[in-house]
């Protein structure tokens, strides 16, 4: 990460933006953590860029579930139960929901498409999400920034090893638990 950001200068920040655009949480706290003990990244620039990022992607969804929500819904199937657990956050939640949606693992993404299909307000929901964006960045950025401060950058290095070796082995057995699961629903219904 450091590399990276010492190859592309500011070029980087456009980099985290496109990838905020989508989903980076771990990017934005590795980048943070690594600014905060290489000095490669100015914490303020990576705030904004995510925070535009981040905001840019949730309207960009939003607008494309309004516009073509329920043809969406039809072509990715699978997207259907987390954008109907999303719809029913909304209506439950509202305001709260747009604010802490991004922080809600496995529906960031269809929560905007959900609030568009919704017919929820244009206006407020780019206000909302505008500050969430905002909330979402500052909140990423502030603890990558601490957590590289505090580890320093060699139990750093071994702690972002771990880490992602721990979300293999999860990811993994996930996998094959899910398989057993089917295996046996297969074997119970013949």
């Amino acid at each position: 990460m450091a590399e990276f950001w010492a190859d592309w200068g500011a070029l980087a920040y456009l980099g985290a933006a496109l990838w905020a655009f989508f989903e980076g949480e771990t990017f934005v706290l590795a980048a943070s953590a690594i600014g905060a003990t290489v000095g490669l990244v100015d914490p303020w620039i990576l705030l904004g860029s995510v925070w535009v990022g981040s905001y840019l992607g949730d309207q960009t969804w939003f607008y494309l579930g309004r516009r073509y929500g329920p043809a969406l819904l039809n072509r990715y199937p699978k997207c259907r139960p987390r954008a109907e657990s999303a719809a029913r956050l909304l209506q439950q939640y509202g305001t709260l929901f747009i604010l802490t949606f991004r922080f809600l693992y496995g529906i960031r993404n269809v929560a905007s498409v959900a609030c568009g299909i919704a017919g929820y307000s244009r206006l407020r929901f780019a206000v909302l999400n505008f500050f969430a964006a905002g909330i979402w960045a500052g909140s990423f950025v502030a603890a990558g920034w601490f957590l590289g401060a505090w580890l320093g950058i060699e139990r750093l290095f071994w702690s972002i090893c771990g880490i992602a070796a721990a979300a293999l082995v999860f990811f993994i057995l996930r996998h094959f638990w899910y398989r057993s699961r089917t295996r046996i629903r297969a074997t119970a219904a013949e």
